[in-house]
């Protein structure tokens, strides 16, 4: 079991042997001070995001996490994530089918969507998908789609809108290609 420690909004693995073992079974978390990290080449604890860390926690029974040196149980930590990052159960459930579908999933903010999905992962090759989670009450005009799509474009990625049904427990992903005439 690799323990994790919640830091504000963050997991952090202090263990440096078992932030290798995370990131090396599948990208997971953030070596610290590290940019391009390869698979097992760094001396440095990783920050988890709290869906990463739910992930592993919830799905994976990976991590033990805890809080100020006292475990935190699943009910208290789903807690913690819904009071810390909006929409976690709908993003939850779209970053789970992702990764449960083999993608590596990183947070895509610096490409204006919520995800960026990678077939094998970064550094390996360039994620093709770039995933903005909406909810079927989410407004989406055509302005935000041509935005959405040009940005893409500009960084050869696909967008998809993925929309979560929590109720069903399903994901409808909603892909766009574009192409010049």
């Amino acid at each position: 079991m690799i323990a994790a420690e919640l830091v504000e909004n963050k997991l952090i693995v202090w263990d440096v042997e078992d932030s290798r073992t995370l990131f090396s079974s599948g990208f997971f978390g953030k070596p610290v001070g590290v940019s391009k990290p390869k698979q097992n080449e760094f001396d440095a604890p990783i920050v988890l995001d709290l869906l990463e860390g739910y992930y592993l926690f919830s799905k994976k029974r990976e991590i033990q996490v805890t809080k100020d040196g006292k475990r935190i149980g699943q009910v208290s930590f789903l807690a913690i994530c819904k009071r810390e990052y909006v929409q976690f159960e709908e993003k939850l459930l779209v970053y789970s089918r992702l990764r449960d579908a083999g993608f590596v999933v990183t947070p895509g903010i610096k490409f204006g969507a919520d995800f960026a999905a990678y077939e094998r992962g970064p550094g390996i090759d360039h994620a093709p998908y770039l995933v903005r989670v909406a909810t079927p009450s989410t407004k989406i005009t055509a302005i935000d789609i041509v935005l959405a799509g040009r940005l893409a474009t500009t960084v050869r990625k696909q967008f998809i809108i993925a929309i979560p049904d929590l109720n069903s427990n399903e994901v409808t992903f909603i892909g766009f290609d574009w192409w010049r005439a």
